[in-house]
């Protein structure tokens, strides 16, 4: 892993992602090196020639930066993080999503947070004085196997469901996000999360021709065929909204 201290020119930035008008983004780069990551397109902004997992980009200056511009963002909802995970495995060192996160605490921004990471039950203390926020799991499938595949570095899927747990718990708003639809029983994922979300987001993301190879080292080919994702969106969707969950299929 190439890790280096940078400093960024902004922080805080308009996205284009539906209901949401800024993303802030601690890091380039991610330890997790999901293999099927849409974000692998900033490599060619960041100089990295190493491949997408091995290098990360930590954003020090990334708090003063948002102190700063917190001035002049006075509404709307800022997603951490739209590519990168803001809990990937450097953040118990550098502590940078849990610095922007006390500075946003502080402001009337609304705040979603996405990761795949348990780290995230780190900073409950803060969630807590925070009005205005949601807090989501990314959980793709409920294999631990599959998860090992494409996400090696990400926490567990028992990880990630106690971690849903653990902050509902807590009586912050939790939801799920459920994309890509990697190899998985709908009705196992589905009794597991349903206790701990209100809602759920489900996206097949268009990532075959990332993966199609270990697809098919492994045998899994049919998994990407268009009937496993009709299939798999449909009985995800049956499933949870049986259980009392708000199902949104975005893709």
């Amino acid at each position: 892993m190439k890790i280096a201290e940078i400093a960024a020119r902004t922080i805080l930035t308009k996205t284009g992602i539906g209901g949401l008008d800024y993303c802030l983004n601690p890091y380039t780069g991610c330890g997790h090196a999901c293999r099927y990551c849409y974000a692998t397109f900033m490599k060619k902004y960041s100089g990295h020639e190493e491949p997408w997992g091995e290098f990360v980009d930590a954003k020090v200056n990334a708090p003063d930066l948002l102190k700063r511009e917190l001035r002049r963002r006075r509404q709307g909802e800022v997603i951490l993080s739209s590519v990168t995970d803001p809990y990937q495995p450097l953040e118990a060192r550098f502590r940078l999503t849990r610095a922007c996160l006390e500075l946003l605490a502080m402001s009337d921004l609304s705040v979603s947070i996405l990761t795949k990471s348990a780290l995230v039950t780190r900073d409950l203390d803060i969630f807590k004085q925070m009005g205005n926020l949601e807090v989501g799991l990314t959980v793709t499938t409920d294999r631990e196997d599959m998860r090992k595949l494409f996400e090696p570095h990400a926490s567990s899927i028992a990880a990630r469901i106690e971690a849903l747990k653990t902050l509902k718990a807590a009586g912050i708003s939790t939801h799920a996000f459920i994309g890509p639809l990697l190899p998985m029983d709908p009705e196992a994922l589905a009794e597991a999360l349903a206790p701990h979300i209100e809602r759920v987001m489900i996206d097949r993301m268009n990532y075959p021709w990332k993966v199609r190879e270990i697809y098919r080292r492994h045998n899994l080919t049919e998994a990407l065929e268009e009937q496993y994702f009709q299939d798999t969106t449909e009985a995800l969707a049956h499933e949870l909204t049986s259980r009392g969950v708000g199902v949104e299929v975005v893709g």
